[in-house]
């Protein structure tokens, strides 16, 4: 069942120098269960996408186009007092940087009960008291730190606690930004075993936003490579990581260096992201492909069927 449509959503920001056109023709699917990973480099628009699910988008963004349909309802045609119920509720995120999304000088024990309780506006202190500390026992923090403040707990401690605060309201669906982003690859590990229980535990959706390519591969069903605001290679893990076809996901590949297999020299990508207030009117990634002709440079690229499933947005993939 398709818990989540997105329809060429487009989104940019007003800056200084012009219409920064940050996202642009964007569409997807997510099934109930399912987990989605969208990779690619810094600039490339993840973070713009998540936050723009979320409508938590800062005031110089625009939402130019699209659709974006969560169990039948266009979250952008909601006003802002009905999509405050869906945040938390329905839809949570786990923001970037989560280690400081923590308020300093309340206990961590509190900040989760208060979401709970706006959400759950018949329940008292003591029962959402309770509920925190069933979410502690779920994501491995003991109850007895839970009068404790944000500055008393490691990291990976504070990235468990975003997790429980993610899963307060039981949502159905986690948009998680970089969630392991500045801790070491064991906490790193154990986050996302965690995430792994957690999914098959309540049957959540993850939308799972990050540059390490390494970490979608383990936790995500699908996978979107991003480039320069858009789209460019969409399917199953195995078909996009094992069988590229976009030459950005190629490139990509070839300068993450591989845990298993034979071992290789690493490919550095050249050159840099196009300007997105004034991007080119061909395919986005030609400057720097080595496959480009004078059409890829003239003309804007469709997406390709590639599998049943697998799609890619370049003319040399038809």
């Amino acid at each position: 069942m398709t818990l989540l449509e997105v329809e060429d959503l487009s989104i940019g920001y007003h800056t200084r120098k012009g219409f920064r056109r940050a996202v642009e023709g964007v569409s997807f699917s997510l099934g109930a269960g399912r987990s989605l990973g969208f990779v690619g480099e810094s600039g490339c628009g993840k973070t713009t996408l998540g936050m723009g699910l979320m409508r938590l988008l800062p005031p110089n963004a625009l939402i130019t186009k699209g659709r974006v349909t969560f169990e039948g309802t266009d979250l952008l045609d909601l006003l802002e007092e009905e999509m405050r119920g869906v945040r938390w509720k329905k839809i949570s995120m786990i923001f970037q940087a989560a280690m400081n999304a923590l308020n300093p000088v309340h206990r961590v024990a509190d900040q989760i009960a208060e979401a709970i309780m706006a959400h759950s506006h018949s329940l008292q202190k003591i029962e959402a008291t309770q509920k925190v500390e069933a979410l502690f026992q779920l994501v491995g923090i003991p109850k007895n730190r839970m009068r404790d403040y944000p500055h008393q707990y490691s990291g990976g401690m504070k990235q468990r606690a975003i997790i429980a605060m993610a899963l307060a309201c039981r949502p159905k669906l986690i948009i998680a930004d970089e969630p392991t982003t500045a801790l070491d690859v064991i906490v790193q590990d154990q986050i996302l075993e965690e995430t792994r229980n957690l999914q098959k535990e309540f049957g959540v959706a993850i939308i799972f936003i990050s540059h390490d390519i390494a970490i979608v591969a383990d936790v995500c069903h699908d996978i979107g490579i991003m480039y320069a605001g858009q789209l460019v290679e969409y399917g199953p893990r195995t078909e996009v990581f094992d069988h590229p076809v976009h030459p950005y996901t190629q490139a990509l590949l070839a300068s993450y260096p591989a845990l298993t297999g034979p071992k290789s020299r690493l490919k550095p990508i050249p050159g840099e992201m196009p300007n997105l207030i004034n991007p080119p009117e061909g395919c986005r990634f030609c400057d720097r492909c080595p496959r480009a002709t004078a059409a890829c440079r003239r003309e804007a690229p469709v997406w390709a069927a590639v599998g049943p499933e697998h799609h890619a947005l370049c003319a040399k993939c038809r």
